[in-house]
This record gives structure tokens, C-alpha cells and sequence, in this order.
């Protein structure tokens, strides 16, 4: 126990796909760290966010969603990725939709059940609700699957309630000294976020051409004289799935980069020249060795 009564430790953001795990994150955090979509499965690996406070120092972990599937080595993944988690952090922030409950909530409450690490329910878009008088039988409801340390109604999406959420988790955290410098933001380097926002814009423009067919690889990131020069490839499954990506007289991979070099301008603050290549490896989201050399094969 530290003199400072300062708290700090990690709190992983876990449920099934589409809750808004990542949201939520971006919202504690003030800034967009994570990519989203309203696309299931849009987060493939678990992400460091570090808010420094003046109490202390919350770790977010934000995880892959919890699912049922398990028909290829992608999905295995992010089952897996998620799960380790679950017993690796101090708290578990359990993140489930207001007035839905399903078979996949259910297994996300098994796991953790299973490592009985300390959970907050977070139960979000309570902003949705219109009845407001069905939000509290489905609480106490909850309350009843499990001993929650608390359960804090939150919208990610307009902020509500997330100053109590944020309060909450970091008097709940072990107290100890902080574990990194109060500057410091995530753990993972600039490379792996260019290809987080070249990924999003796929995501979001071809959710129902390309549902999870695209990996991104950075070949190539250089800083020179406060430009970045960043080249990368696009994978994807098929060859008419290159056909989308690029489109007529190559338009629609224009427009992706065009925007994610926006979006890689405001998060690095710098001027950016990104080109990008679109290129085929048949069922490389099935392949456990192409998984590895496209960065999944850490969990």
C-alpha cells in the first residue's frame, strides 16, 4: 500500500460483438484510440488505452467481442484474444446492451465466472431507451446473474453516467504507483494504428462486401521531416473482392485513402503521403501461418 493512496492497474473492457467495447474506450479516454464500426468484429486485437488521473492511472484494455463462432482461425483468434484477458487484468469492465440479453452475453458471463476477477456491469445505450420506466426490472434482473461490483447504466455514445463509471474503476484498482509515464497514451506503436484507420474505412464502406475478407499491412512507415510516408497492402480474400476495393478506374481506393489519410493526419499531427495496393491470398483469415505474418498470432 502507497503512502499516495494512488490507484493504478488494468481494467479490460470485455462482452460480445457490437456492445460498444470500443466506444466506451474512445469516451473514458477523451480521444478516438480505437477503431469502430457498427460491423461486428471490428476489433481484432486488444488495445492499450492509459488515462492518468490525479488518483492514479487506469490501463484500458480493450478486447475483441466474445462470440460463438469458431469455424476459422480468425474467429479462433479473437475468441482467444479476448478469453486471455479476462484473467490478465485487475477488473473487468462487462460491457452488454440496455434491455438485450442473448445466448452470446451468457458466455461472455460463463468466462468470467470462471476467473473470477472483480466485474462492473456496464450496461450501455441507455440513451435508446424511450420507456425509461423497463430499464430498472432489467437491472435488478442482471443484478441476480452475478455478484457485480456494481451496475452502472452509461451511454458511450453521448457520455452519460461515465464520469461514475470512470470514478468507480479506479477506486476499485489495487493501489500501487503508476505503471507508465503520465504522457504516454497506448502501448501500441504508430504502425499499428495507420493500419487500424486504413482497416476502419473499409469497414465502414464495404460492411456487407468485404464483412471480415481485409487485413492491412504496413510495408512501409517513415518520418521525414515531419512527413510520414506510409505505404501499405490491403489482403484480401478473392479476386473480385479486389474488384470492390479498387473500383472503377481505381476511385474507391482513392476515396479509402484519402480518408484515412485524414484520419491519420488529426491522430499523428503531421502531414501524411500514404499509397496503398490491394492484393489476393486466398482464405488468409483461415490460415493459422498467414494469421501469424499478418500480426494475429500474438494471443
Amino acid at each position: 500500500m502507497t503512502e499516495s493512496n494512488n490507484h493504478c492497474g488494468y481494467a479490460a473492457i470485455v462482452g460480445r460483438p457490437n456492445v460498444g467495447k470500443s466506444t466506451l474506450l474512445n469516451r473514458l479516454l477523451g480521444f478516438r484510440l480505437a477503431i469502430t464500426s457498427h460491423k461486428a468484429q471490428t476489433t481484432r486485437h486488444t488495445i492499450l488505452g492509459i488515462n492518468t488521473l490525479a488518483g492514479g492511472q487506469v490501463i484500458y484494455v480493450d478486447t475483441p467481442g466474445i462470440h460463438q463462432r469458431s469455424d476459422n482461425a480468425m474467429n479462433r483468434y479473437l475468441n482467444r484474444t479476448a478469453k486471455t484477458a479476462l484473467a490478465d487484468v485487475d477488473l473487468l469492465i462487462f460491457v452488454v446492451d440496455a434491455l438485450s440479453w442473448n445466448s452470446e452475453d451468457e458466455k461472455v458471463l460463463t468466462l468470467i465466472k470462471q476467473v473470477e476477477t472483480p466485474t462492473i456491469l456496464a450496461v450501455n445505450k441507455v440513451d435508446r431507451i424511450k420507456q425509461k420506466e423497463r430499464l430498472l426490472p432489467y437491472l435488478s434482473e442482471l443484478s441476480s446473474r452475478h455478484h457485480f461490483i456494481e451496475i452502472v447504466p452509461v451511454s458511450a455514445k453521448s457520455g452519460r453516467n461515465l464520469d461514475t463509471l470512470q470514478e468507480l474503476v479506479l477506486r476499485t484498482l489495487p493501489e500501487a504507483e503508476n505503471f507508465y509515464p503520465d504522457d504516454q497514451l497506448t502501448d501500441r506503436p504508430e504502425k499499428f494504428f495507420a493500419a487500424e484507420m486504413i482497416r476502419e474505412q473499409i469497414t465502414r464502406r464495404y460492411a456487407k462486401e468485404l464483412p471480415y475478407a481485409v487485413s492491412v499491412e504496413i510495408e512501409r512507415f517513415e518520418e521525414l521531416s515531419g512527413l510520414y510516408r506510409i505505404h501499405a497492402v490491403i489482403w484480401v480474400e478473392k479476386a473480385g473482392q479486389k474488384g470492390i476495393l479498387i473500383g472503377k478506374d481505381g476511385q474507391a481506393l482513392k476515396e479509402v485513402a484519402t480518408q484515412a489519410r485524414k484520419a491519420m493526419q488529426q491522430f499523428f499531427d503531421c502531414k501524411v503521403h500514404l499509397e496503398l495496393w490491394v492484393k489476393v491470398k486466398k482464405s488468409w483469415s483461415s490460415d493459422e501461418a498467414a494469421l501469424v505474418r499478418l500480426g494475429y498470432g500474438e494471443s
